[in-house]
Parts: structure tokens; C-alpha cells; sequence
């Protein structure tokens, strides 16, 4: 894996920005998907050669002020910008966040009394690791029967890309694959150790499915969305999703489902064995 974070999410972003979100003319033809280069240092007020060079890697320190140029010039929104901020301080390595500590396990009371209170909606507690820490019964509902919650520690992430049956129980497996990936690239991603064990632990057992997304992949994943889940015993499941972020002290992240539709709202009420419309579709 490149240990150019910086580099790749300013591609990628350069990438997905088309020339007419960013009010230059649209030609007939174009080789590049999104802006080129010398469209993005025009925006942005720098040199070509400088963008290459950040995008390269062989400059990783740029100052607030071309950080701002950039962010403005590829249209990042507020999560954006604070990722682009984190890469560029990290970027030069010497510094971590964590402090090296290991991924947080300790469950917090309030944060548990949270989670009774979610109960009956499928609710789970992950560290960076995408480790389960808790769950409301729900989730465990949802998540038992397909294997996700089998063995001392079980990791969301490994279990997508390592378990046979992730692929069956997502019909959307590479979404919900880019997403593991990507929560796990969020923040210090490969400079912290334990992140990075992670990651080498799931590029021997997975190869390119895994190693791959590393090296296209931004790190930073969908805070909501909906999520499809086949669960043997009720079928197929859409859940929305909201992903709320503990304070930094905890890093942890709770991770809360709700029903997208009617059949989803009645499967998980048969599921929880209480009357119709305890959790309603969203």
C-alpha cells in the first residue's frame, strides 16, 4: 500500500470534480475523469508542478493557506476538509493522534445505558478497529444469524472480507467492502500500529479484494445511508444508518439502524417478537 494518503485523496477528489461543478467550460473531449491538474492549480492559485508534486508524495507539507486554496477548488465538504487537514499533519509521520494506545475496549456507562435505551433498533458500539464492543439485542437479532458476532472479539471489517458468508448476507458486498476500508483509512489509518496490523493481517488473508480498495480508496466513509442485509430467517432487510462519533478520548464510534421501508419495520418486529410498529420505517 502507498503511504501517500495525502496524494491519493487529492487525486481522487481532483477525480470526481467535473469541470462544470467548478464553472470552467466543458470541452467534447476529455481523457481525465474530472479536473486536470492545470485546472485544479488555476482554481486553486498554485503551479501545476506543485499540484503533482502533493499528489506525488514528494511534497507532503502545504502551508494552511494552499490546504484552504484546495479544499475551496474541489468543492470538499466539512468532513472533507477536516480529513484533507488530518492527512496533512500526519503526512510527515512522528505524530499520531492515539499516542500509539491501543484501540479502546472499555465500554463507558453512559455509553452502555445509551445502548439499552436504543433497544429494540439494532444498535453497535465500534472501536477503529471496527471491533464490536456492544450491542443492543436487536443488533444481535439482526447481526447473530449471519456470523458476524461469532468468536472473542468479532471485527465487522474482518468478517466482511474474510467470512464466506458476508457475501451472502450483503447483496451490496463491494459497497459495504469500500466502507470497511475506508473506516478503517479514517483518521491516523496506516500510522497508527495497530491499524496498520490490521490492515496487513486482512492483505495476506485477502489479497487484491482488500489491498486493492487501499490504494483507490479515500479514507472516509459514509456517515448514513442503507444498508441491505439478507437475514436467514426474515429475508432481505434495508436499514438506514446513522454513524455518531464518541468524543476523541473514547474513539469509538456508535452505529445505529432504523428500518428504511415497511417491510423492513415488520421483519424486525417479528424478529423482536413485540407488536407491529415498535420501530417505524424511516
Amino acid at each position: 500500500m502507498s503511504d501517500n494518503e495525502l496524494g491519493l485523496f487529492l487525486r481522487l477528489r481532483r477525480e470526481a470534480v467535473t469541470p462544470g461543478e467548478a464553472g470552467l467550460p466543458v470541452g467534447a473531449r476529455r481523457r481525465t475523469p474530472g479536473l486536470r491538474r492545470a485546472e485544479l492549480a488555476t482554481l486553486a492559485g498554485v503551479s501545476v508542478e506543485y499540484v503533482t508534486r502533493l499528489e506525488q508524495g514528494r511534497d507532503r507539507r502545504p502551508s494552511a493557506e494552499v490546504l484552504a486554496a484546495l479544499a475551496g477548488a474541489l468543492r470538499l465538504t466539512t468532513a472533507e476538509r477536516v480529513h484533507l487537514h488530518r492527512l496533512a499533519k500526519g503526512a510527515g509521520g512522528g505524530f499520531s493522534c492515539t499516542g500509539g494506545a491501543q484501540p479502546n475496549r472499555a465500554v463507558r456507562p453512559t455509553v452502555q445505558a445509551l445502548l439499552d435505551r436504543l433497544e429494540p433498533a439494532p444498535a453497535v458500539l465500534l472501536n477503529r478497529l471496527s471491533e464490536v464492543l456492544a450491542c443492543t439485542d436487536g443488533y444481535r437479532r439482526v447481526a447473530g444469524p449471519i456470523g458476524l458476532l461469532d468468536g472473542a472479539w468479532p471485527s465487522l471489517a474482518r468478517f466482511v472480507f474474510t467470512d464466506p458468508r458476508a457475501r451472502t448476507a450483503y447483496p451490496d458486498w463491494d459497497g459495504v467492502a469500500d466502507e470497511q476500508v475506508a473506516a478503517l483509512k479514517q483518521g491516523p489509518g496506516r500510522a497508527d500500529l495497530h491499524v496498520g496490523a490490521a490492515m496487513d493481517e486482512l492483505t495476506v488473508a485477502c489479497g487484491a479484494e482488500f489491498a486493492g480498495r487501499l490504494d483507490r480508496l479515500p479514507g472516509l466513509p459514509r456517515a448514513s445511508g442503507v444498508l441491505r442485509l439478507v437475514h436467514p430467517e426474515v429475508g432481505e432487510l434495508r436499514l438506514a444508518y446513522e454513524t455518531l462519533d464518541l468524543p476523541a478520548d473514547d474513539d469509538q464510534r456508535l452505529l445505529v439502524h432504523l428500518p428504511a421501508d415497511e417491510a423492513t419495520s415488520a421483519a424486525l418486529d417479528r424478529l423482536t417478537g413485540r407488536r407491529p410498529g415498535a420501530l417505524r420505517a424511516v
